[in-house]
């Protein structure tokens, strides 16, 4: 079955009941589909976060599969920026680290940002 990582486009639009998102992932979930995240997801989420919706919030990043950013994955998103560069294309680190899980992980990306991660949508 798939694996995924749910960007935190994705995990906002589910913590805020969008029904079509929240449809999506049931589905993928009910299909044994596996779905995680990463630290960078988990920073971008708490650094907008507020109090009330904690609880919610945690409890869904709880059941989530972690991914950890390893030293290798790190490298490859340093080198993702770096190569995009040279063509003319800026990749914040938060997006060329998500593409590095993404790919060394071989996940598949849920997101609205698809432009973010040309390293995943080539």
């Amino acid at each position: 079955m798939d694996k995924y990582l749910i960007d935190t486009s994705i995990l906002i639009a589910c913590l805020r009941g969008y029904e079509d998102e929240v449809i999506r992932i049931e589905k993928l979930l009910e299909q044994g589909a596996g779905i995680g995240c990463c630290s960078i997801i988990i920073t971008e989420i708490y650094a907008g976060l507020r109090e009330k919706e904690k609880p919610k919030t945690e409890a869904f990043i709880n059941s989530l599969k972690f991914y950890p950013i390893t030293r290798d994955i790190a490298k490859l998103a340093g080198e993702y920026i770096q190569d995009y560069s040279k063509k003319g294309i800026t990749l914040s680190l938060a997006d060329a680290t998500i593409g590095a899980v993404t790919n060394a992980y071989k996940l598949r990306l849920l997101t609205y940002n698809r432009k973010h991660y040309p390293m995943v949508f080539r």
